[in-house]
Protein backbone atom coordinates (compact mmCIF):
# COMPACT_ATOMS: atom_id res chain seq x y z
CA UNK A 1 0.00 0.00 0.00
CA UNK A 2 1.31 3.21 -0.68
CA UNK A 3 0.68 6.89 1.34
CA UNK A 4 -1.72 7.92 -1.09
CA UNK A 5 -4.09 5.28 -0.41
CA UNK A 6 -4.42 6.80 2.73
CA UNK A 7 -6.12 10.18 3.89
CA UNK A 8 -3.69 12.95 5.16
CA UNK A 9 -4.76 12.39 8.60
CA UNK A 10 -4.25 8.67 8.31
CA UNK A 11 -0.86 9.57 7.22
CA UNK A 12 -0.20 11.87 10.16
CA UNK A 13 -1.27 9.30 12.77
CA UNK A 14 0.91 6.97 11.56
CA UNK A 15 4.28 9.04 11.19
CA UNK A 16 3.63 10.58 14.49
CA UNK A 17 3.12 6.93 16.17
CA UNK A 18 6.71 6.35 14.23
CA UNK A 19 8.25 9.48 15.28
CA UNK A 20 7.37 9.22 18.95
CA UNK A 21 9.47 5.68 19.59
CA UNK A 22 12.16 6.78 17.15
CA UNK A 23 14.06 8.30 20.16
CA UNK A 24 12.54 7.45 22.98
CA UNK A 25 12.11 4.05 24.75
CA UNK A 26 8.84 4.64 26.16
CA UNK A 27 5.70 3.10 24.56
CA UNK A 28 3.35 5.23 23.03
CA UNK A 29 0.03 6.01 24.00
CA UNK A 30 -3.52 7.32 23.63
CA UNK A 31 -2.04 10.46 25.84
CA UNK A 32 1.37 10.80 24.47
CA UNK A 33 0.11 10.70 20.76
CA UNK A 34 -2.73 13.17 21.58
CA UNK A 35 -0.15 15.39 23.05
CA UNK A 36 2.11 15.41 20.12
CA UNK A 37 -0.66 15.74 17.97
CA UNK A 38 -2.49 18.91 19.63
CA UNK A 39 -5.76 16.90 20.00
CA UNK A 40 -8.29 15.86 22.11
CA UNK A 41 -7.72 12.16 23.61
CA UNK A 42 -11.36 11.13 22.74
CA UNK A 43 -10.58 12.07 18.99
CA UNK A 44 -7.51 10.22 18.83
CA UNK A 45 -9.39 7.17 20.89
CA UNK A 46 -11.66 7.30 17.64
CA UNK A 47 -9.11 7.25 15.30
CA UNK A 48 -6.99 4.88 16.45
CA UNK A 49 -10.13 2.43 16.53
CA UNK A 50 -10.29 3.20 12.42
CA UNK A 51 -6.81 2.39 11.82
CA UNK A 52 -6.87 -0.42 13.87
CA UNK A 53 -9.71 -1.73 11.78
CA UNK A 54 -7.56 -1.04 8.96
CA UNK A 55 -4.44 -3.31 10.43
CA UNK A 56 -2.13 -0.38 10.88
CA UNK A 57 -2.19 -0.71 14.67
CA UNK A 58 -2.30 -2.89 17.51
CA UNK A 59 -3.27 -2.15 20.97
CA UNK A 60 -1.73 -5.15 23.27
CA UNK A 61 -2.86 -3.24 26.38
CA UNK A 62 -4.66 -0.53 27.50
CA UNK A 63 -3.79 2.81 26.18
CA UNK A 64 -1.00 1.22 24.68
CA UNK A 65 -0.19 1.89 20.77
CA UNK A 66 1.24 -0.37 18.52
CA UNK A 67 2.63 -0.38 14.94
CA UNK A 68 1.83 -3.40 12.28
CA UNK A 69 3.90 -3.45 9.85
CA UNK A 70 1.95 -2.40 7.12
CA UNK A 71 1.45 0.59 9.18
CA UNK A 72 4.99 0.95 9.97
CA UNK A 73 6.00 0.72 6.31
CA UNK A 74 3.51 3.62 5.29
CA UNK A 75 4.68 5.76 8.47
CA UNK A 76 8.65 4.89 7.19
CA UNK A 77 7.35 6.21 3.40
CA UNK A 78 6.22 9.25 5.18
CA UNK A 79 9.21 10.30 7.56
CA UNK A 80 11.02 9.65 4.31
CA UNK A 81 8.74 12.40 2.18
CA UNK A 82 9.01 14.72 5.53
CA UNK A 83 12.92 14.71 5.81
CA UNK A 84 13.41 14.73 2.37
CA UNK A 85 11.30 17.79 1.12
CA UNK A 86 13.19 19.24 4.49
CA UNK A 87 16.39 18.54 2.71
CA UNK A 88 15.00 20.19 -0.08
CA UNK A 89 13.85 23.53 0.89
CA UNK A 90 16.99 24.10 2.90
CA UNK A 91 19.71 22.70 0.19
CA UNK A 92 17.86 24.36 -2.46
CA UNK A 93 15.46 26.84 -1.53
CA UNK A 94 17.66 28.72 1.46
CA UNK A 95 14.89 27.96 3.37
CA UNK A 96 16.50 28.30 7.60
CA UNK A 97 15.99 25.07 9.83
CA UNK A 98 13.77 26.65 12.09
CA UNK A 99 10.91 27.03 8.90
CA UNK A 100 11.41 24.38 7.10
CA UNK A 101 8.89 21.44 9.69
CA UNK A 102 5.76 23.21 8.72
CA UNK A 103 6.31 23.69 5.28
CA UNK A 104 7.23 20.19 4.52
CA UNK A 105 4.31 18.56 6.60
CA UNK A 106 2.03 20.42 4.16
CA UNK A 107 4.18 19.32 1.11
CA UNK A 108 4.82 15.91 2.14
CA UNK A 109 0.81 14.86 1.09
CA UNK A 110 0.79 16.29 -1.86
CA UNK A 111 3.67 15.50 -3.81
CA UNK A 112 3.80 12.36 -6.03
CA UNK A 113 6.23 9.21 -5.69
CA UNK A 114 8.18 10.22 -9.12
CA UNK A 115 8.62 13.98 -7.78
CA UNK A 116 10.03 12.86 -4.64
CA UNK A 117 12.75 10.42 -6.22
CA UNK A 118 13.61 13.52 -8.52
CA UNK A 119 14.35 15.64 -5.30
CA UNK A 120 16.41 12.35 -4.17
CA UNK A 121 18.32 12.20 -7.28
CA UNK A 122 18.89 15.56 -7.16
CA UNK A 123 20.20 15.99 -3.87
CA UNK A 124 22.44 13.61 -3.97
CA UNK A 125 20.35 11.11 -2.42
CA UNK A 126 21.28 12.47 1.03
CA UNK A 127 21.22 10.13 4.24
CA UNK A 128 20.31 12.67 6.68
CA UNK A 129 17.86 16.17 7.11
CA UNK A 130 19.18 19.20 7.82
CA UNK A 131 18.41 18.23 11.55
CA UNK A 132 20.60 15.40 11.99
CA UNK A 133 17.67 13.04 11.31
CA UNK A 134 18.20 9.77 9.14
CA UNK A 135 16.28 9.68 5.78
CA UNK A 136 15.04 6.46 5.03
CA UNK A 137 15.92 4.36 2.21
CA UNK A 138 13.68 3.90 -0.53
CA UNK A 139 13.10 -0.04 1.07
CA UNK A 140 11.94 1.38 4.54
CA UNK A 141 15.81 0.98 5.83
CA UNK A 142 17.21 3.36 8.51
CA UNK A 143 20.63 2.73 9.92
CA UNK A 144 19.96 5.38 12.64
CA UNK A 145 23.47 6.42 14.73
CA UNK A 146 23.59 5.48 18.52
CA UNK A 147 23.61 8.58 20.44
CA UNK A 148 22.30 10.49 23.70
CA UNK A 149 20.97 13.43 24.54
CA UNK A 150 23.62 16.36 25.66
CA UNK A 151 21.81 17.43 29.04
CA UNK A 152 22.77 13.46 30.07
CA UNK A 153 26.42 13.88 29.18
CA UNK A 154 27.90 14.37 32.67
CA UNK A 155 31.58 13.96 32.36
CA UNK A 156 34.02 16.62 30.30
CA UNK A 157 34.16 14.50 27.11
CA UNK A 158 34.40 15.36 23.69
CA UNK A 159 31.41 14.80 21.47
CA UNK A 160 30.41 15.40 18.15
CA UNK A 161 26.43 16.83 16.98
CA UNK A 162 24.77 13.99 15.25
CA UNK A 163 21.32 15.60 15.85
CA UNK A 164 19.14 18.04 16.77
CA UNK A 165 15.37 18.20 17.75
CA UNK A 166 12.77 19.98 15.35
CA UNK A 167 9.94 20.50 18.12
CA UNK A 168 10.58 24.02 19.18
CA UNK A 169 12.26 26.49 16.45
CA UNK A 170 12.93 28.84 19.16
CA UNK A 171 15.34 26.42 20.29
CA UNK A 172 16.40 25.64 16.73
CA UNK A 173 17.09 29.48 16.11
CA UNK A 174 19.05 29.46 19.43
CA UNK A 175 21.26 26.37 18.95
CA UNK A 176 22.76 28.09 15.22
CA UNK A 177 23.18 30.81 16.89
CA UNK A 178 24.94 29.66 19.23
CA UNK A 179 26.88 27.23 16.47
CA UNK A 180 25.31 24.06 17.69
CA UNK A 181 24.23 21.85 14.73
CA UNK A 182 24.84 18.43 13.15
CA UNK A 183 28.73 17.92 12.31
CA UNK A 184 29.23 20.17 15.38
CA UNK A 185 32.32 19.15 17.54
CA UNK A 186 31.58 20.12 21.40
CA UNK A 187 33.73 19.54 24.82
CA UNK A 188 31.93 19.10 27.65
CA UNK A 189 32.90 21.76 30.17
CA UNK A 190 33.02 20.53 33.88
CA UNK A 191 30.17 21.19 36.22
CA UNK A 192 29.61 24.86 36.63
CA UNK A 193 27.69 24.62 39.53
CA UNK A 194 24.88 26.29 38.02
CA UNK A 195 21.59 24.73 38.08
CA UNK A 196 19.65 23.94 35.13
CA UNK A 197 22.76 24.88 33.01
CA UNK A 198 25.17 22.85 30.49
CA UNK A 199 28.70 24.39 29.94
CA UNK A 200 30.27 23.69 26.72
CA UNK A 201 32.77 24.66 24.17
CA UNK A 202 32.04 24.78 20.86
CA UNK A 203 34.82 23.45 19.05
CA UNK A 204 36.12 25.27 15.81
CA UNK A 205 39.22 25.32 13.27
CA UNK A 206 40.09 28.46 14.48
CA UNK A 207 38.96 28.83 18.02
CA UNK A 208 36.81 26.82 20.83
CA UNK A 209 33.42 29.10 21.74
CA UNK A 210 32.01 28.60 25.91
CA UNK A 211 28.26 28.37 25.55
CA UNK A 212 25.98 27.89 29.03
CA UNK A 213 22.67 26.20 27.71
CA UNK A 214 19.40 25.93 29.60
CA UNK A 215 18.62 21.88 29.74
CA UNK A 216 15.95 22.09 27.56
CA UNK A 217 18.07 23.33 25.06
CA UNK A 218 20.83 20.40 26.42
CA UNK A 219 17.96 17.70 25.84
CA UNK A 220 16.60 19.14 22.10
CA UNK A 221 21.21 17.90 20.92
CA UNK A 222 21.65 14.20 20.73
CA UNK A 223 25.66 13.47 20.51
CA UNK A 224 28.02 10.54 20.24
CA UNK A 225 31.17 10.63 21.64
CA UNK A 226 34.64 10.97 19.75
Amino acid sequence: MQPAELSSATQDYLKTIWQLGEWSPQKVTTTTLASRMGLAASTVSEALKKLTEQGMVTRPSYGVVVLTDEGRAIAVKMVRRHRLLETFLTTKLGYAWDEIHDEAEVLEHAVSEKFLDRIDALLGHPAADPHGDVIPSPTGEIAAPTAVQLADVRDPVDVAVVRVSDDDPATLRYLAGVGVVPGTRLRVLPDSGSPGMVAVSVVAAAAASAVSMGVLAAEAVWVTRV
